[in-house]
């Protein structure tokens, strides 16, 4: 995720576990962060800000 201070980028957790989140990307190619739980929420990245709410979240494997 591009534009973010690293720093900054290192504060993020998902909000549903507080689990790490990691770039990735969707089935379509748009950017995600998806947390490293055995769950997997992803949440989508929307104009370069990562939208962290729960009722935006997906579980399951990414790309798919």
């Amino acid at each position: 995720m591009s534009g973010l201070e690293s720093w900054a980028r290192a504060l993020l957790r998902c909000p549903a576990c507080g689990a790490v989140l990691s770039d990735a990307a969707d089935a379509h190619g748009s950017p995600t962060l998806v947390c490293d739980a055995p769950e997997h929420h992803a949440y989508p990245v929307r104009d370069g800000i990562p939208v962290l709410l729960v009722d935006e979240m997906v579980t399951g494997p990414v790309g798919e």
